[in-house]
């Protein structure tokens, strides 16, 4: 009998079609299934890729299951301790996502910057804008501090691509990085106080815990510069939305670039009403390329998995 994978959201089936020949595979009819058709499916499956959030409900219906291929490298919407409690590999895909998820950091940074859909938008109005030389100034990347908090694969992604546009790197990490790494990008390890005080642009490139929540606040928003941009396509639970938003109306920084939020798919209403900042909604992976390579991960962690072979491993 072949063991039985149930599939969250509506994945592009002819990537997953080496699949079956060993495994049954389950899609939805709709985009995703609803919790409650999960809770009816999950019990006699085997492989789980999840479309949303596995708790413990889910969990404790699940009798079979050994392993959970999470589609994204983010596995906050998973219950990671109890499903390792109950002896489920949960496993996510690194690789697909580090190179798209850089470049929507790096446009944000650019377009945040040189506030370019700030023109756009404002173009588009009866009222347009003006056209003086002093009007409406930006502020360019060139020669600029690029302050990275998190400097894993995805933050050395961006450092690669600032410094390739004459960006000089600061960064704060949980230790400093091996020599050989650093001098890539003449990347220069500073405390958290001084990241915050001397980056002109600050990218936050580091997963959701206890520790990072909230990180960004009133205090450490009125640490930076007044013209710093702030940008964050890591994930929302990182940032008091609140504070972030006085902060830009109170030009305690100049703006900000950001791909998450806290409770998304909800967007506070008042990022919506401020023209310094850019608003994104988590579209990081948002690309045919990201997603197909991302299926793939997928695909090879399960293969991997029951075949004794390499997994992308989180618990």
């Amino acid at each position: 009998m072949k063991k039985k994978i149930l599939l969250g959201s509506h994945f592009i089936k002819e990537i997953f079609a080496p699949l079956e020949k060993d495994f049954e595979l389950i899609y939805p009819e709709g985009e995703l299934f609803s919790k409650e058709e999960i809770l009816e499916k999950i019990a006699d499956a085997d492989v789980l890729v999840p479309g949303i959030e596995t708790d413990q409900e889910i969990l404790d219906k699940a009798k079979k299951l050994r392993l959970i291929a999470n589609f994204g490298a983010g596995y906050d919407c998973i219950d990671v301790e109890y499903a390792t409690q109950k002896g489920i590999t949960i496993t996510n895909t690194p690789h697909a996502v580090l190179e798209p998820t850089a470049e929507l950091c790096f446009g944000l940074m650019i377009t945040a910057g040189r506030r370019i859909s700030f023109y756009d938008r404002k173009l588009r109005t009866k009222e347009g804008l003006g056209w003086g030389m002093y009007d409406d100034l930006g502020t360019g990347l060139y020669g600029k501090t690029l302050g990275i908090f998190g400097m894993g694969k995805i933050g050395q992604a961006v450092a690669r691509r600032a410094y390739a546009s004459g960006m000089k790197i600061i960064y704060h990490n949980r230790k400093p990085l091996s020599y050989d790494i650093a001098k890539k990008y003449e990347a220069r390890y500073v405390g958290f106080d001084e990241l915050l005080a001397q980056a002109d642009f600050l990218s936050l490139n580091a997963p959701a815990t206890d520790e990072t929540h909230h990180l960004m606040n009133e205090e450490t928003f009125g640490k930076m510069k007044s013209s710093a941009i702030f940008i964050n396509a890591a994930r929302g639970s990182l940032v008091d939305e609140k504070a972030l938003i006085q902060a830009l109306k109170n030009k305690v920084i100049s703006g900000a670039g950001l791909d998450v939020f806290e409770n998304e798919p909800n967007i506070p209403e008042g990022f919506k009403t401020l023209d310094n900042v850019v608003i994104t909604p988590h579209v990081g992976t948002q690309t045919l390329e990201a997603k197909e390579n991302m299926q793939k991960e997928v695909m090879e962690n399960i293969l991997g998995f029951f075949n004794n072979g390499k997994i992308s491993k989180v618990n």
